[in-house]
């Protein structure tokens, strides 16, 4: 599938892959050209890996490529067609504001998309602009490479251009254009567009694309599109619970937000939770808490379900033998999630063995962080540093209680302590984006002052590191639970 082109002074080497899918898939576009670019921030460390010239985009040949005013050599823009149940309702979408020019290979023979966001008014724009402003783009820089640095799956961010125009929202804002990169595009909305608006040779053709590109392990399984069902549901699962360990809440887990990959996409209302609440959400239209941080698992699972549907054609040609077998596939999602999840918890509180009452020992710490309203992350960063006096449970007897019984669990185990302080370490972040602190270097960026993003992004780089540099990212703000107003697709 690989037709390598190269441009020897920037290290693009484009292939389409995607584009020799039946045309129901996507539309070809023309670029949408911006008046005056100019770069706000380029990632060198992932410029590198993909086997580009990071000080080749400082030429206005090659920024002209982030702002959409140039296809480089082998490059063929598209806009991809998808669908989704968008809180539970479904609807035809499609990259309203974004086009993918191609697929870079890189030298090790990883394909990626690259995908320019904000890039303006496609086919499937629905009677938006197509544009974007700064303060989004940046967060989805700042959030996917923090997210990066977590270990957690993600799209990447290459750079941030800014137009040289504003774009009208609640107020007139400078507009700009976000390079994603990502192992693909490819959501569950895909199929379920395929499904309901293609033929059953594009729904098998979509289905044997996806097994070559991103599980070809399984592609010749006597059985390979209820594998592609199943290894699908495992990286969501792993992937969800990850989530879950650190606090991080997605906003709106739409079907077409839902990478087949398994990673996290569309980086929207999201947020790290502070307080501890799994009822906590940051979609301000998200009112009754579909997307909170405690239904993540469950919605989850409901959006695997909507992707065995769309399966249920070419799994098998009984219908009803169909049902089975996915509705079998799916059973097995809770139990992986948790699996996941509990196997993290044990390890942000240094435990390497398995015992029965593990369980009742997370959730009573749970249980005391929701009850007295105590920050997520400082409780296990506390923990790991061995310092209970600077948890706000301390003092009280409930978790003075809960304490002795921790300690005598680690008493245990065969491992020594300083064994368990270590896995503590590489499982629980010294710091994460915090809301405020995004929100300020947002603000800074929007006035031109770049430096303190550029701080955060330092701090956040090594999340696992318990640097004295990074302790000032570790404070809460004064109000921990402050709201924001928050929207999908800002």
């Amino acid at each position: 599938m690989t037709q390598k082109n190269e441009t020897i002074e920037t290290g693009w080497n484009f292939d389409n892959s995607y584009a020799r899918l039946p045309e129901i898939f996507f539309t070809k576009h023309d670029l949408n050209t911006v008046r005056s670019p100019k770069l706000i921030v380029l990632n060198e460390p992932l410029a590198k890996s993909l086997g580009l010239n990071a000080g080749a985009f400082k030429s206005e040949e090659d920024l002209a490529t982030l702002a959409g005013n140039r296809v480089p050599e082998g490059a063929s823009p598209l806009a991809q067609a998808y669908a989704g149940h968008q809180f539970g309702h479904f609807n035809m979408l499609g990259d309203g504001r974004a086009i993918l020019i191609g697929e870079q290979i890189t030298p090790n023979d990883t394909r990626v998309d690259i995908q320019l966001k904000g890039s303006g008014r496609t086919i499937y724009s629905r009677g938006g602009d197509g544009r974007a402003a700064i303060g989004p783009m940046l967060r989805e820089y700042i959030m996917s490479e923090a997210m990066h640095a977590l270990g957690i799956p993600t799209t990447r961010s290459l750079a941030v251009v800014t137009t040289g125009e504003t774009i009208v929202r609640e107020t007139i804002l400078p507009g700009a254009i976000l390079t994603r990169v990502a192992a693909s595009h490819l959501r569950v909305g895909t199929f379920q567009y395929a499904a309901r608006w293609g033929a059953q040779e594009d729904l098998r053709a979509l289905a044997d694309y996806t097994l070559q590109r991103h599980f070809p392990e399984v592609d010749s399984d006597s059985n390979r599109y209820l594998s592609l069902l199943q290894e699908v549901i495992k990286r969501q699962a792993e992937l969800i619970a990850k989530w879950q360990l650190v606090g991080f809440i997605h906003g709106v887990m739409n079907t077409d937000n839902m990478a087949i990959s398994g990673e996290t996409i569309d980086y929207g209302p999201c947020a790290f939770m502070d307080v501890y609440d799994p009822k906590t959400v940051f979609s301000s239209i998200d009112k009754q808490g579909r997307y909170a941080y405690g239904n993540q698992p469950n919605i989850g699972g409901w959006n695997l379900a909507r992707f065995a549907e769309s399966l249920l054609p070419i799994i098998d040609e009984n219908l009803e033998e169909s049902y089975k077998l996915a509705e079998k596939a799916l059973q097995a999602f809770p139990e992986l999630y948790y699996a996941n999840w509990l196997s993290g918890m044990r390890a942000k509180l240094g435990l390497f063995d398995e015992e029965a009452e593990d369980e009742a020992l997370i959730e009573e710490l749970l249980g005391m962080m929701q009850k007295y309203r105590v920050d997520y992350t400082n409780t296990f960063r506390a923990l790991t540093l061995d310092k209970p006096g600077d948890i706000a449970l301390y003092g009280k007897k409930e978790f003075d209680q809960w304490y002795e019984k921790w300690q005598a669990r680690l008493n245990r185990q065969q491992e020594s302590k300083d064994a368990a302080n270590q896995l503590m370490r590489n499982s629980n972040p010294a710091v994460i984006p915090r809301n405020h602190r995004v929100e300020e270097a947002l603000g800074a960026a929007e006035q031109g002052d770049l430096t303190v993003m550029e701080q955060l992004l330092k701090a956040l780089s090594s999340p696992f590191a318990y640097t004295l540099e990074q302790e000032d990212y570790t404070t809460l703000p004064a109000q921990s639970d402050c709201k924001y107003q928050t929207f999908c697709g800002t």
